[in-house]
């Protein structure tokens, strides 16, 4: 985000994201995949750019 420019008000205002999922994320809990897809279209990226497998 901080890379792009784009602040946690544009994803809540402008994105739709609202602020418990910006919480969610930071928290790195689970999110729903329309929010990555949100997230995406935000940010001008791919899913592999914002998000991470890690194997339990």
């Amino acid at each position: 985000m901080k890379n792009r420019g784009v602040s946690t008000y544009m994803l809540r205002e402008k994105c739709g994201i609202d602020s418990k999922t910006v919480r969610r994320l930071r928290a790195n809990e689970n999110v729903e995949t329309k929010t990555l897809d949100k997230l995406c279209s935000a940010l001008d990226c791919q899913l592999q750019d914002i998000v991470e497998y890690i194997k339990d």
